[in-house]
């Protein structure tokens, strides 16, 4: 038997999320980074459980995961990006000023980000995933 996941895709409003962010840098950088998201997968913006926007569906065994998605934390704005792809290493440290996990990456500050290097990276994991999947 197996477990479904703790998050999952809801039907409550992406935009209305967004607009609920306090802090009106982090609401912008959250509004930017859902564009730039939406862009790339050409799929629609969909919250994953209480605090988590994502793009698109990974469809593994247990309901899958979003391709790739973000959470507006108070801290930083936290991207999840899969690590599984071999431009990430190059890309990484051109970014900025930015804070990179196994499939994560915390931004402080986007305009702190360069945006053609993220866009390159979040459009490479987002590539690598699908080509996982055909």
């Amino acid at each position: 038997m197996t477990s479904t996941p703790k998050t999952g895709p809801t039907d409550a409003s992406v935009a209305d999320f967004l607009s609920r962010i306090e802090d009106p840098r982090r609401r912008s950088d959250a509004q930017a980074v859902a564009a730039m998201m939406a862009e790339i997968t050409g799929e629609p913006a969909v919250l994953w459980g209480p605090s988590i926007v994502g793009f698109g569906n990974t469809g593994g065994p247990k309901g899958g995961w979003p391709l790739i998605s973000f959470s507006p934390r108070k801290a930083n704005l936290v991207l999840y990006v899969s690590g599984d792809f071999p431009e990430r290493a190059q890309l990484i440290p051109c970014l900025g000023k930015v804070k990179a996990g196994v499939g994560c990456l915390y931004i402080a500050r986007l305009e702190d980000v360069d945006q053609t290097v993220l866009r390159d990276l979040c459009d490479h994991a987002v590539r690598a995933l699908k080509a996982g999947s055909d």
